[in-house]
């Protein structure tokens, strides 16, 4: 009997909010990923990775139920279990250095590039799924190790090709805020608690509308004008006399996660196309001790792919795809064997090779080839076979190099 066709056609589309990456989209990512593995590298930092998965329960004890409810991936599992796909990655790194606290080595200087969920709505720089730098000092609590973060980060977006006047990074204190607030308020710690949250919209509600809100939650506007405080200017006039000029003050920057204890900044684009926050960070001190254990100071930031995605492309630093592949062997005839061969013997010098199995045309070789963006192509025919000598092919300038099957690593290697 013959099958019945699919009444019903499946969608070729993604689930909202989360990316395909074909090879050229992938070949950026990459780009992105590399960058941030050695930038954190060249500062000592060590990789790490956990599971995607973690138990709800982490979530709940640190941000609340509301949050996990409604922002988060959390369903139960078959043993009954409650699971959620992470959001971030800073509680996982707490929950891994409290687990083995006695075992390590301090000061850490970890890194990682998480996989993280999250079920919101969607915006420019913001999706349900995205990939995020993750670097954290633990064990030192100084003004030192605030200063290596926000240096790495700025050697971050150096390494990224952007000059200081692209960007600008605005630093604040979340204890010194609250000692001001404390004059304000007394010992209200609901209104702290919402005038924070307040601060953290004001760059995106705008000043107008800001003083507005604060009329109707407080009766009046609150002045932080002695705000920035003795310990983030000197982090500031540190970071200046190491040439990061665009450090300054950022009343408005407090970071949305309660778990923040101190420093707190952010790295805002300064193109009015892109004009946003990038990323940031600042130190948590306690967030290990929800897990029993004594508190580790800790400082790092998490830079997100996608934002940055769209910084490199608003100020023309995407990079341009190529292929991985470094030479395509184009065959004429029953060349098969040698062709193979001789990808076999370049291979072996570390080159990524690709080779004709089409039955095509030597010209649709080629245009295979360049379509791909695959920059160098040899022809092998008969003669090859028995020479051992070719011709290597740029594609881009149609410039050739003929050469000793022996010679042709090196000459493209350089």
């Amino acid at each position: 009997m013959a099958k019945e066709p699919n009444k019903f056609k499946l969608s070729t589309e993604p689930y909202k909010g989360v990316r395909d990456f074909y090879p050229s989209d992938m070949a950026v990512q990459n780009y992105i990923f590399g960058t941030m593995r050695k930038t954190a590298e060249s500062f000592g930092y060590s990789e790490y990775e956990a599971s995607v998965l973690e138990p709800a329960e982490l979530y709940r004890a640190k941000s609340g139920d509301e949050i996990v409810n409604e922002q988060t991936y959390t369903f139960t599992d078959r043993g009954e279990r409650e699971v959620t796909l992470r959001p971030e990655m800073t509680p996982t790194v707490a929950r891994m250095v409290a687990g083995k606290q006695r075992e390590l080595s301090f000061p850490l200087r970890w890194f990682s590039i998480p996989n993280l969920f999250r079920y919101e709505r969607q915006q420019r720089g913001r999706l349900r799924e995205h990939w995020q730098l993750n670097a954290d000092l633990f064990g030192i609590n100084s003004l030192e190790a605030d200063v290596e973060i926000i240096s790495m980060a700025s050697t971050l977006m150096a390494n990224f090709g952007a000059k200081q006047s692209d960007f600008e990074i605005l630093i604040n204190n979340r204890e010194n805020i609250k000692s001001i607030l404390a004059k304000e308020f007394g010992d209200d710690e609901e209104k702290t608690r919402q005038y924070l949250t307040l601060l953290d919209k004001k760059k995106k509600m705008g000043e107008e509308v800001f003083k507005e809100e604060e009329i109707k939650l407080f009766g009046k506007n609150i002045s932080l004008a002695k705000g920035a405080g003795e310990y983030t200017e000197k982090i500031i006039e540190t970071l200046h006399k190491i040439g990061i000029k665009n450090a300054r003050y950022g009343e408005e920057i407090i970071r949305g996660f309660d778990y923040y204890t101190g420093m707190v900044f952010e790295v805002y684009d300064t193109n009015p196309e892109n004009n946003r926050s990038l990323f940031g960070g600042g130190r948590y001190d306690n967030l290990t001790a929800i897990f029993g254990g004594e508190s580790v100071p800790a400082v790092g930031f998490g830079m997100g792919d996608v934002t940055i995605h769209d910084f490199l492309e608003t100020h023309k630093l995407l990079p341009i795809p190529k292929s991985s592949t470094q030479i395509y062997i184009c065959t004429i005839g029953d060349v098969g064997e040698y062709a193979n061969e001789l990808a076999n013997t370049l291979r072996k010098e570390n080159m990524n090779v690709g080779v004709n199995i089409m039955d095509k045309k030597i010209g649709d070789q080629i245009k295979y080839a360049d379509k791909l963006k695959i920059p160098f192509i040899t022809v092998v025919g008969e003669e090859e076979t028995k020479t051992k000598i070719l011709k290597i092919k740029n594609l881009a300038s149609g410039e050739e190099k003929t050469l000793k099957e022996s010679e042709i690593a090196e000459f493209l290697n350089k």
